[in-house]
């Protein structure tokens, strides 16, 4: 099925939201409820979910432990996908150590940098291991997913033997845009943009 970025994002946050009702014991749930409570679309709501079946009941809405469970499922959530980090600064640490990164879906497998004096220290449960180990390391724990945060210089070359290696998506915290390969899932997340973008609705406000 083919499904928009845009629908993914929005897919993964009605997720975040009924998660925040499970958690408070809440069973059932219309879209139009689930719009004003969280700030959201009924229509859009209705929409985007209608695109993976029919969930909910007319005039009785949405059952939030079964949603949940088939969104896990169109998501991909359901079954548990491990990733490596490259790059053991500050920024890599921290997202290595992420609890998000470290739940039934997710699970960080191995941390890498090419710093002769981070590579066999300790990160959480991990040792920092060299990147020259990449391609055994995909091997040795069917890495999918890779997580980039290293200097901009290296980013190109380290995605390209990422991607070589077999890793089958990368996520790219590197100030740069990457040449990608065609077919292969990638996102880049640029913290300066979203700043930028803060700062000109801040002096919009102001005005």
């Amino acid at each position: 099925m083919d499904v928009s970025s845009l629908t993914l994002n929005r897919l993964s946050l009605y997720l975040r939201c009924l998660r925040t009702l499970q958690e408070e014991g809440t069973e059932r749930i219309s879209s139009q409820q689930l719009a004003e409570r969280f700030d959201l679309s009924a229509p859009l709501i209705r929409k985007d979910l209608a695109q993976f079946g029919e969930f909910g009941i007319r005039g009785i809405g949405y059952e939030v432990d079964h949603l949940i469970d088939r969104l896990h499922s169109a998501l991909g959530l359901d079954q548990q996908h491990p990733l490596l980090v490259v790059g053991m600064g500050r920024l890599g640490t921290a997202l290595a150590r992420y609890l998000g990164f470290n739940d039934a879906t997710f699970r960080v497998v191995a941390v890498l940098d090419n710093d002769a004096e981070k590579v066999g220290k300790e990160v959480g449960d991990l040792t920092i291991r060299h990147t020259d180990e990449l391609e055994e390391i995909v091997r040795e724990y069917g890495v999918e997913l890779g997580v980039l945060t290293v200097p901009a210089e290296a980013a190109q070359p380290m995605y390209d033997a990422l991607v070589d290696a077999g890793v089958q998506a990368v996520l790219n915290f590197a100030p740069v845009s990457l040449q990608l390969r065609p077919g292969l899932p990638s996102k880049s997340v640029d913290f300066r943009i979203h700043l930028e973008e803060l700062v000109y609705f801040l002096l919009a406000k102001e005005d």
